[in-house]
């Protein structure tokens, strides 16, 4: 996927990048998000058309994190800790297996998410075949996620809405 603007440069009409208008996207995505602890938005784009969206929350079927679903971020834990106890998927896990779920492939898409991926979700990327992962924030323990990625030729990079 190009980041190339597709704007005439003599007209007036200014159009977000595709960076942007997927990025965008994936913020709206996130206020679909039932975790109190943190709202995450993920895509997955192939031929620049979204295939697939994802947000965080508990699973399907069960009790929302929002309505006392997950202990873990109903006893307000300090990030970082306590992951084992956490009964949400992730929105890059939600947006893979939504896509599966619907029977679409991911592979040679572009994941969109809010938050860099951790490691549970950078092995699904890489699993998936997903070739390149943009994310707006970076999570604070992704260093590893990146090593993997990079180790497996997936391309990640920073993508900072304004």
């Amino acid at each position: 996927m190009s980041d190339i603007e597709d704007n005439d440069p003599s007209s007036s009409l200014v159009r977000p990048s595709w960076d942007e208008y997927f990025m965008r996207i994936a913020q709206v995505a996130s206020m679909r998000s039932n975790c109190i602890k943190r709202k995450v938005g993920a895509l997955i784009i192939r031929d620049r058309r979204i295939i697939s969206t994802g947000y965080n929350g508990t699973p399907r079927g069960t009790k929302n994190c929002n309505e006392g679903g997950c202990p873990r971020c109903n006893s307000l834990t300090a990030s970082g800790t306590r992951l084992e106890d956490c009964l949400c998927s992730h929105a890059e896990e939600n947006a893979i297996t939504q896509a599966a779920f619907h029977g679409t492939t991911v592979k040679d898409g572009v994941l969109y998410t809010t938050f860099s991926p951790c490691l549970m979700c950078a092995k699904m990327v890489i699993n998936s075949g997903i070739v390149e992962v943009i994310f707006n924030v970076e999570y604070p323990l992704n260093e590893i996620s990146f090593q993997l990625f990079e180790q497996a030729g997936v391309k990640i990079r920073k993508f900072k809405l304004i």
